[in-house]
């Protein structure tokens, strides 16, 4: 089962939320929360797989609960706002979030996702995914940003590391280096774990300001 916690300050939506979940017969909701601060404490004591955060909640707001969250490695986090505004994108997908979907996501994407993110992908909705694909074109990588912790990766990291900066799943890195989809998934952990990254989405912003991608 995918245990998931959900986090989001009307009560309306929490409740939708988790009757479009539980139609799945593999995801359980096991909390939720009304806010940031609470999400994290939630978080620390159910150990849910997926945390789905709603960005604009009063006090602790979704951003730096993801950040928290993902810094503790607690859970993976999906964020889902009404809101698709680039500083919440951009500033959710730094702070650790693994994707980004808006509540007028239908029930069965909103599965789907959850399930991939789950599984380690990261998920991008596609109302969002040419924006931030636009933003890192539009901006060339600076040269000296190249973080020192690259020069620890392997050939194969490298090549791993390359295929998450464009977006390949583990199922897509596995077919194009000719290894199993658990080795795929062995290989990006070791990626994340050597360049302190919380996320495979945040791997593969760096990825893209390395210019390996």
């Amino acid at each position: 089962m995918i245990r998931v916690l959900v986090a989001d300050d009307h009560s309306a939506i929490r409740a939708g939320m988790r009757l479009m979940l539980e139609q799945a017969d593999d995801i359980e909701v096991v909390g939720e929360a009304a806010d940031g601060a609470i999400a994290v404490r939630q978080a620390a004591a159910l150990r849910p797989d997926v945390v789905l955060m709603d960005i604009r909640m009063p006090g602790t707001d979704g951003i730096h609960a993801t950040r928290e969250i993902t810094a503790a490695g607690l859970a993976e986090v999906l964020i889902l706002t009404t809101f698709d505004l680039d500083e919440y994108l951009f500033g959710a997908l730094r702070a650790g979030a693994a994707g980004f979907l808006l509540k007028s996501v239908e029930p069965a994407a909103l599965v789907d996702a959850v399930r991939r993110v789950a599984a380690g992908d990261g998920f991008l909705a596609p109302e969002v995914t040419r924006r931030l694909l636009a933003a890192f074109v539009a901006t060339p990588p600076p040269v000296s940003t190249t973080p020192p912790s690259l020069s620890e990766l392997t050939a194969r990291e490298l090549d791993v590391l390359a295929g998450l900066g464009r977006g390949l799943s583990n199922a897509d890195l596995a077919a194009e280096l000719t290894i199993t989809e658990a080795t795929a998934k062995t290989h990006v952990s070791r990626v994340l774990a050597k360049l302190g990254c919380s996320s495979r989405v945040q791997a593969a912003i760096l990825a893209r300001e390395a210019g390996l991608s």
